[in-house]
């Protein structure tokens, strides 16, 4: 930044004048600044003695001297002007020594309340090789709990957004080959085109680029703390040699996947060809970070019923989809009540009846005749493991998480039932239950060929005649005349569903859970916050089911 070039706040965006013309940022990491004006002697010094909530001053000045003091390379001074003053200006030396930042400029947008959102235009350069990034991130300035003064709320994403806490900016020779991953057909799949990938390839890249040796290519990566987690690349400067990789994923599934979750802040698809376990494409909004959709672990709701209902055949319950239960509108199990939504109840209904509309009571009225053998608390993840595969640790190739349905005990044993209790599964983890239904039989989902993985696949027994022709009838009575009719309405062929929400502590809505099936494609979903299956989850997987 040249000398004599002002600052001004300017409609809520930081700008710099000079000589009538406005220039948009700060200048980072490079020029001939003193830094007068911007976090320098003439500061405007920190209210030392403020309380209660900062004002909208104090977050234009504390964002403005921050962005400022790193945008002249003083990582002290901008540290001293964070929560955590050590650790800011560890990570910003970092910054620009390990991760060969020059000439950035960061650009700051309006506040919205006490955060500051900003993007940053750099240039990576190492050893003779160029290339920009850009990205956007955000920081949020609070009150300091002993000094009172205005901070910013210091956490590695102010540098980065996938900076998480111990990860590292790193700019230099790849530690491993790069790789070409190829789709079922031949086509190249890449994070710039279906960026819900991007954790999915850095996996890949760590498990199977060995061999790709020669020429090392120069990256800039997120190098996180456990050694063991892949490397995020974020830029590639120059390639190394390229190892192809093949896997199961479909791009025309991918692609609809991607468009699909887009929809929503925080949603996840995955979906997998019932009779062989391959998994045609997963995708997460927000895309590139944490893989929620194999790594997640949360409560899957009704979509759950699949399994409690494969259990109540197994033990004799029910003979079959026009077998009489009830379904009344309350349950009381170890001094619970369980209630269906809006206690409705069904007089002289189905097995098929309540499960398209998804009675909790009839589901939990096993508990009884279970009690009675001395396996209420034992049946369901019995059953899981046995026919569903749920509980057997899957090797599918890259990081995923295994669903869990423990053992449990009194009021746990009947919200489990239903899915909610200590039971946990994933987008996954859902699709699999659809998968197995349709075909008959469990296929442990795979990510890559077979003969690639190593260490031993899960194993289930094929679901028995009766078993498997009675959950097809009712899932598909769910997705013709049920709580799953709306999303699967335009979808065609044999298909099947189960809708599903569940509900969270902490959370006003209910998160949106949908498995389903139609021909060989079966998909499973999850949408945080959605509230009913029908809705968010529901759209998701019909459009994906719909890309077959």
């Amino acid at each position: 930044m040249r000398r004599g070039v002002k600052t001004a706040f300017v409609g809520g965006v930081f700008v710099l004048v000079a000589g009538g013309v406005g220039f948009a940022g700060y200048e980072m990491l490079g020029g001939d600044s003193d830094g007068a004006g911007l976090g320098g002697a003439d500061a405007a010094p920190l209210n030392a003695s403020g309380s209660g909530e900062v004002t909208a001053e104090e977050v234009e000045r504390t964002s403005r001297d921050f962005l400022a003091a790193w945008a002249r390379g003083d990582a002290d001074a901008a540290g001293t002007l964070t929560d955590d003053p050590a650790a800011a200006a560890e990570a910003l030396r970092g910054f620009r020594e390990t991760g060969h930042v020059e000439n950035a400029v960061v650009t700051p947008g309006a506040a919205s309340g006490a955060t500051v959102p900003y993007t940053v235009k750099a240039t990576i350069s190492f050893e003779g090789h160029e290339k920009e990034l850009a990205y956007a991130s955000e920081l949020t300035v609070v009150r300091g709990k002993s000094s009172g003064r205005a901070l910013v709320d210091w956490r590695p994403a102010v540098l980065h957004p996938k900076l998480i806490e111990g990860a590292t900016l790193r700019t230099g020779e790849a530690k491993r080959g790069s790789i070409q991953a190829l789709d079922r057909e031949g086509r190249e799949l890449t994070a710039e085109k279906y960026p819900s990938l991007a954790p999915v390839l850095d996996t890949l890249r760590t498990r199977y680029a060995d061999g790709a040796a020669g020429e090392p290519g120069v990256e800039t990566w997120i190098e996180p703390a456990d050694a063991d987690a892949p490397n995020r690349t974020l830029l590639t400067l120059a390639k190394g040699k390229t190892k192809k990789v093949q896997t199961t994923l479909d791009a025309d599934v991918q692609a609809a996947a991607e468009r699909a979750v887009k929809k929503y802040d925080r949603a996840s698809v995955v979906a997998v060809r019932p009779s062989t376990g391959e998994i045609s494409a997963v995708a997460n909004s927000p895309a590139g970070g944490f893989n929620v959709a194999m790594e997640g672990a949360q409560a899957p709701g009704s979509t759950m019923k699949v399994v409690t209902a494969a259990m109540m055949l197994e033990h004799g319950l029910v003979g079959g989809p026009t077998s009489p239960v009830e379904c009344p509108k309350e349950v009381t199990w170890s001094g619970t009540t369980f209630h269906n939504n809006k206690n409705f109840s069904i007089a002289n209904g189905t097995f098929r009846d309540s499960f398209r509309r998804s009675c909790n009571t009839f589901f939990m009225k096993a508990l009884g005749p279970l009690n009675a053998k001395g396996v209420e608390d034992t049946a369901l993840s019995q059953t899981a493991r046995k026919y569903f595969g749920l509980g057997g640790v899957w090797s599918i190739g890259i990081v995923s998480t295994d669903a869990g349905i423990p053992v449990s005990k009194g009021p746990e044993t009947a919200a489990s039932y239903i899915g909610q209790g200590k039971v946990t599964m994933n987008a996954l983890s859902v699709a699999s239950l659809s998968a197995t239904v349709k075909n008959g039989a469990f296929r442990q989902p795979v990510i890559v060929p077979r003969a690639m993985i190593k260490g031993e696949l899960t194993t289930a027994q094929p679901l028995p005649g009766n078993m498997a022709a009675t959950l097809r009838s009712v899932m598909g009575a769910a997705a013709t005349d049920g709580t799953a009719a709306k999303a699967m309405s335009a979808v065609s062929g044999d298909k099947g569903a189960k809708t599903g929400s569940a509900e969270v502590d902490g959370q006003s809505d209910s998160n949106s859970w949908f498995t389903g099936y139609a021909d060989d494609l079966a998909a499973g979903s999850v949408v945080q916050s959605g509230g009913y299956g029908s809705g968010p989850a529901g759209d998701v997987v019909a459009s994906v089911l719909n890309a077959r």
